[in-house]
């Protein structure tokens, strides 16, 4: 089963409401569709959602990339080659989000061409991952009011929280009005996305002590190695690195270095072959994981259950699969379902996303 062609398709959907964090906004999903076809009829399906303000890459670099660069390079290979792709693509550096797309489009033709879920050839620990939904930048009330709709509709029970903003009182009272209103069976844990310094974050840790609050994800940036590291070896809560470690080589250092002491882990950015490696670096050294969300589409939220469920680790904690619901549409078929807090893996062969032709046609941009 060889490759035969690459397509990227560039579209445009938009959000409902902007969903608002320290490093930026996100007002309409400008992502990448990838289709991988191959000589047997098989296409393989991935997103691929661009974030300028975190990894550098565009909508249209992501295109440029794959069209000019990696289809060229890999048309005429077998698919079940995966590491003599992999190393087709490691001659390119960074431009992670395309190179995990399209890794993720070839195990969803290892799976159709298998007649086997993505989910269980990775590992098939479970059927089904629960749900954590990302808080952004709001007042208080709206946050709270927010959170107890997606736990009354949808039954989910985890919130991330995004922080970072100055002053810090807007911060610290969203945890306290969240914890009041929430109540202490509800998890909350918070994304400052590298807004705070060191020193800030210590202080917001000072002033929510007693809160309960599970997790801190890149409260500073890493490259200030000196006051991170300080940072870690003081938070009574874990230090998650996400933004500073999408790939493997980069979670060795920043664990390493004592830089943080539990991982993020995106498929968006890693696809499922190195989302494998970033797990077996923190399995071997005990820290925790999250599943992350790159503010995904159905498609990459799928993505995202389809990798978390396969493992023991990534399954213990709920995973960021929600914020489609800001979309106003999307391009699957199959709607997914939150049900009971949950999404459920699919039992079909490969991932599971089919794409509505007339939704493509509709939001695609060329």
């Amino acid at each position: 089963m060889k490759i035969e062609r690459i397509e990227a398709i560039p579209y445009a959907i938009p959000y409902t409401h902007p969903l608002k964090f320290a490093s930026g906004e996100v007002t309409t999903a400008d992502h990448v569709l990838l289709r991988v076809h191959t000589d047997t009829g098989l296409v393989g399906v991935a997103d691929a959602p661009p974030r300028p303000y975190t990894y550098g890459e565009t909508q249209a670099s992501i295109v440029a990339i794959v069209e000019q660069v990696f289809a060229p390079q890999v048309t005429g290979l077998d698919v079940l080659d995966r590491g003599k792709i992999h190393a087709v693509l490691n001659r390119t550096i960074h431009n992670q989000v395309a190179k995990g797309a399209l890794d993720i489009a070839l195990w969803d033709l290892m799976g159709k061409a298998t007649q086997t879920p993505v989910h269980k050839l990775l590992g098939g620990y479970t059927d089904h991952m629960r749900v954590s939904h990302m808080l952004g930048f709001r007042p208080a009330q709206e946050l709270l009011d927010e959170a107890l709709r997606f736990g009354e509709e949808y039954g989910i029970t985890t919130f991330k929280l995004k922080v970072g903003r100055r002053p810090l009182g807007l911060d610290i009272e969203a945890c306290h009005v969240l914890r009041e209103g929430l109540g202490e069976d509800v998890d909350i844990y918070l994304d400052a996305n590298r807004g705070w310094t060191a020193n800030e974050a210590l202080e917001v840790l000072r002033r929510t002590e007693g809160l309960g609050l599970s997790l801190l994800e890149e409260p500073c940036d890493a490259k200030e190695a000196m006051s991170r590291r300080r940072l870690v070896q003081k938070s009574p809560i874990p230090v998650v690195g996400d933004e500073s470690v999408p790939t493997a080589g980069d979670v060795s250092r920043e664990l390493l270095s004592g830089g943080c002491n539990a991982i993020c882990v995106k498929t968006a950015r890693s696809g499922f072959t190195e989302a494998q490696q970033i797990l077996g670096l923190c399995t071997g050294l005990g820290v925790d994981v999250t599943m992350g969300n790159q503010i995904d589409t159905q498609i990459g939220s799928l993505a995202t259950v389809t990798f978390g469920a396969a493992h023991e680790a990534t399954s213990r904690r709920a995973g960021e699969l929600s914020n489609f619901l800001d979309m106003a549409d999307d391009l699957l078929a199959e709607p997914i379902r939150i049900e009971n807090g949950t999404i459920s893996v699919r039992d079909v062969p490969g991932v599971g996303a089919a794409i509505d032709e007339g939704k493509l046609a509709k939001y695609r941009l060329s």
